[in-house]
């Protein structure tokens, strides 16, 4: 690992000296002349509102190639958020997320026995999420991708629970209805969906692509029945992997799509900035970053195609030994993604 920390800082160095002015500071004008494919644009830190903030990591599109843009993972100095700065403008959304993300299209076809696994170890998540939950409940599922959450709820949960997701991408809504499920084409803070109205929202790996994740929440505290949860799960930033590989290779990052990035801190500071009761805030085992890491590290290296594909989200290998070293680390309050569970009050 010290090698690979080694590499990675190496790197970050190289890349923040073309890309800042010699005090660690990033303007428009150096990063301009880098930009073959994307319009970027600056942002601030979305809990504080300032941009009080220094560079953590700096990296490429290392998954898809969607452009030849580098990009910077910044953290505020106030709260510790990571967050990227500049970040692709919102007429790029069809560009950074190209036909084939996998988000799109988690099928046993594509994923295989992945898929199968994942599908058990979810529906054992979702449901203990869910106990509580009466007859006839309703439940939302914010940025539901394909619907591959709601659709395990169709197949495990109760029956007389009213599902619903949304999602931006009508690519991905498309794949949900195609499944027979209900999904709104739009983002919630444009969609007329009704107030006080659901029993459980899930927020699972969204948060982190949302521009704005407090209004983001303030629209999910709307439309929550008072007394009504909202779950959230969301890469950490205070895990072993993120500090191995921060400066550069973190699978976290997933650049340019992961925009805000939290720890317990943070996500209790988003909390309460919405007016929501923070419920528990742990972490959960995941290999993913792990794997996604080791992955982007072996991509820049120049390494031979089939050791980099090795470390994906198809490799079986791969995904179960670090989901074995990942269960040593959540023992330690230390697992590679946050799970919060924060109530609207009474």
């Amino acid at each position: 690992m010290l090698i690979f920390r080694d590499w990675a800082k190496a790197k970050f160095v190289e890349k923040t000296q073309k890309l800042s002015d010699g005090v660690a500071r990033v303007e428009i004008s150096s990063v301009a002349t880098l930009v073959k494919a994307l319009r970027l644009e600056r942002t601030r830190c979305c809990l504080c509102e300032t941009e009080n903030a220094a560079p953590v990591g700096v990296g490429e599109d290392f998954e898809y190639r969607t452009s030849d843009d580098t990009f910077l993972a910044m953290q505020c100095r106030s709260c510790s958020l990571i967050y990227l700065n500049p970040r692709p403008a919102p007429e790029e959304f069809q560009t950074i997320y190209p036909a084939n993300y996998h988000a799109f299209e988690f099928s046993p076809d594509q994923f295989g026995f992945v898929y199968r696994v994942r599908r058990r170890l979810e529906a054992r998540r979702l449901l203990n999420w869910c106990r509580d939950l009466p007859e006839n409940a309703r439940i939302l599922d914010v940025g539901c991708g394909d619907g591959f959450h709601l659709g395990v709820l169709k197949e495990f949960g109760n029956q007389s629970w009213q599902l619903e997701g949304i999602d931006a991408d009508e690519r991905a809504a498309r794949a949900g209805e195609q499944k027979g499920l209900k999904i709104h084409c739009g983002i919630l803070e444009t969609e007329d969906l009704p107030a006080n109205a659901y029993d459980l929202v899930l927020l699972i790996q969204t948060v982190e692509h949302v521009a704005d994740p407090p209004q983001l929440l303030k629209q999910i505290h709307r439309v929550l029945k008072p007394g009504g949860k909202l779950v959230i799960i969301t890469d950490n930033t205070d895990s072993p992997d993120f500090r191995i590989f921060k400066s550069r290779y973190w699978g976290g990052y997933h650049f340019p799509r992961h925009w805000n990035l939290f720890n317990r801190a943070t996500m209790r500071k988003l909390a309460e900035k919405c007016e929501f009761e923070p419920e528990k805030i742990i972490t959960v085992v995941s290999p993913v970053n792990w794997t996604y890491s080791i992955r982007n590290l072996l991509d820049d290296a120049g390494a031979p195609r089939f050791v980099v594909d090795f470390f994906s989200l198809k490799s079986t290998i791969a995904l179960g030994a670090f989901t074995v070293f990942d269960i040593t680390l959540q023992f330690l309050g230390k697992g590679a993604l946050l799970n919060a569970h924060l109530r609207k009050p009474l």
